[in-house]
């Protein structure tokens, strides 16, 4: 990362997809300046799909900075889930074009932040107190439904749409009958059952 300003702010950042079977994870950070507050957020768990979409809006437009970074299935597959999360983060923080005071991060672990030199806090539940970590779930969540949805129009067999790559009955009968495709973390045990019975990527 090349060293950027330092600007008064909190950027709370968050992933989503870190639980599905297919897809990338994504991850946000949404910088609010000192006690700004966006009416309706809160953890993008406790949203509707469409009141997500609603807020997804309002926070890019009310936010002094926001971005987002994911890693796909091969770097979740390569590096395992929490590490290609931590790339995801990072990547987010590093598209920023001003870095915050303080970063506040979902979880009990930080991505490697070079070049920043502010403060890095990890706050367990952080998307349940903390706004600007509410916000980035909500980026986060709402990009990758976007990016599931697409993925179902290339994979119509899974459900995608539906489930965003969760591991619903579903789905897991979906694996079983079609095989896993590309989309599919091939490091995942439910993934991994499905290619031992058909031997390879549908």
């Amino acid at each position: 990362m090349k060293t950027k300003n330092i600007s008064p702010g909190l950027g709370g950042v968050d992933e989503a997809g870190r639980g599905p079977l297919a897809g990338p994870v994504v991850a946000a950070v949404v910088v609010l300046s000192p006690d700004q507050r966006i009416p309706g957020v809160k953890d993008s768990k406790q949203l509707s799909a469409t009141r997500r979409e609603h807020l997804a809006g309002e926070i890019m437009q009310q936010a002094k900075a926001w971005s987002m970074g994911l890693a796909d299935v091969d770097e979740i597959d390569t590096l395992n889930i929490l590490h290609a999360t931590l790339l995801a983060m990072r990547r987010a923080v590093e598209g920023l074009g001003i870095l915050p005071e303080i970063l506040r991060i979902d979880g009990n672990r930080a991505p490697d932040l070079p070049g920043y030199h502010g403060v890095t806090q990890t706050v367990i539940g952080g998307d349940q107190i903390c706004g600007a970590i509410s916000a980035a779930s909500i980026l986060a969540k709402v990009h990758r439904d976007r990016l599931m949805v697409r993925l179902d129009r290339d994979f119509p067999n899974y459900g995608f749409a539906r489930h965003k790559g969760y591991p619903t009955a579903r789905h897991r009968a979906a694996l079983i009958e079609f095989g896993p495709c590309s989309a599919h973390r091939r490091s995942f045990r439910p993934v991994q059952l499905a290619m031992n019975v058909h031997g390879s990527l549908a």
